[in-house]
């Protein structure tokens, strides 16, 4: 038996030490569980409801298929759930409240949980991808969360209503947060997008700058030819020996930002340890065409052999400016053109070097278009620091609120 001090105020349950208010219950005693029913041969784009499944939840209902017929609706407060997901998902046991009556139709694979008297918005935040039901992914096979899980399932809650609802609203008012810094980011990112757009293709010109630009290609600007990284084992990242870079550790826009640090440990790593002025790009599989310039701040990196390294001459060709190229449509199409004339997506170094594409002709404007995007970029991460700040926040509200560690009544 547990020998710790249960505060005042407090007492000791199955699930552990809660508030007096407050109990455990499971939860057919506090909703009407209803699975959803096939949609599949009504479907149409004439349908006067919206077919609610899981690709709809999982795209906060931006996805949307229409039915003509409504075999399980979701009324105004009732609380959604997807039951079924591929291993790792991030769909299963995710939530919707429907905000409506006579509009949703929830198809089969979810579920309709409709509370006797709780409040749906912090039914919502308790239920909504609960660790709970998260366990039940093996990870390796499809889950399916069978009605069984759902009656033993346990819920802890204020006894009084207008606890719930003040923490759903407190919880509710870090989403409005939430929402607003992802608005943000995703207006600043398509500004970013249409400044690329203009300034690397010379549509618009900075201030104090002229002349024709010129068509070039990427081989005219290198110090050596293309060369391929080291094949090696990751061991983990102790300090002791350089780290790894490899495909899955560059993002979408071009950083190092690797999921789990991983170094390498290899007696001719120092041969591929790169340096100022050098860009890898990714050769192969889903990922060909990514690419990342490398940036002292990030440490001693080995790039994997997945990555191609080009070293660029800083005096005939902007570093900077070539990384920028890197994420503009133009290069994306030259990309799928490239890796697509085989069976398996890859482009060499060979071919990277015959890459062609427009400049400006002095080295002075490459420089201060890079430096305009460089400037949009370092806010951009600004805004996504703040994000994840606010989500760990967020997060945070969640452990303290629903479990009454912290009350607000």
């Amino acid at each position: 038996m547990s020998t710790e001090t249960v505060p005042k105020g407090y007492k000791r349950t199955e699930v552990g030490v809660i508030p007096e208010e407050w109990d455990v219950r499971f939860l057919p005693e506090i909703c009407l569980f209803r699975g959803g029913k096939a949609h599949e041969q009504f479907v149409s784009d004439n349908g006067q409801y919206v077919c609610v499944n899981s690709k709809f939840i999982s795209s906060d209902g931006f996805v949307r298929k229409y039915s003509t017929v409504n075999l399980c609706p979701a009324n105004k407060g009732d609380i959604v759930m997807v039951k079924s997901d591929l291993p790792n998902g991030k769909a299963l046991a995710k939530a919707f409240i429907a905000d409506q009556d006579d509009l949703y139709a929830v198809n089969q694979s979810l579920c309709v949980l409709t509370p006797y008297q709780d409040s749906s918005e912090f039914l919502f935040y308790a239920l909504n991808r609960n660790p709970y039901f998260l366990k039940f992914n093996n990870g390796v096979t499809q889950t399916h969360l069978l009605n069984p899980v759902f009656k033993k399932c346990k819920i802890i809650a204020p006894t009084k209503v207008a606890e719930q609802q003040a923490i759903a609203a407190a919880l509710s008012d870090a989403d409005a947060l939430i929402e607003s810094l992802e608005q943000l980011l995703a207006k600043k990112r398509q500004i970013k997008q249409g400044a690329m757009q203009e300034l690397l293709t010379g549509k618009r010109r900075l201030p104090g700058f002229s002349g024709g630009w010129c068509e070039v290609i990427l081989s005219n600007f290198l110090l050596s030819s293309p060369d391929y990284g080291i094949n090696a084992p990751g061991v983990p990242d102790t300090g002791a020996f350089p780290r790894y870079l490899r495909i899955t550790d560059i993002t979408d826009d071009g950083r190092f930002s690797p999921p789990v640090q991983t170094a390498v440990n290899h007696p001719e790593s120092s041969r591929y340890i790169l340096s100022k002025d050098e860009i890898v790009f990714a050769r192969t599989g889903a990922s060909v065409g990514k690419s990342y310039l490398y940036k002292d701040a990030d440490g001693e990196l080995v790039f994997a052999g997945f990555l191609i390294r080009a070293r660029i001459d800083p005096s005939k060709l902007s570093p900077e400016y070539l990384a920028a190229y890197t994420h503009t449509a133009d290069y994306w199409n030259w990309v799928r053109l490239m890796s697509m004339r085989s069976g398996q997506p890859g482009i060499n170094g060979q071919e990277y070097a015959s890459m062609s594409f427009r400049i400006p002709p002095t080295l002075p404007e490459q420089a201060a278009i890079a430096s305009v995007l460089s400037d949009m970029d370092a806010e951009l991460e600004v805004l996504e620091a703040k994000l994840d700040k606010a989500r760990q926040v967020k997060q945070g509200m969640m452990q303290q609120l629903l479990t009454g560690k912290v009350r607000l009544v």
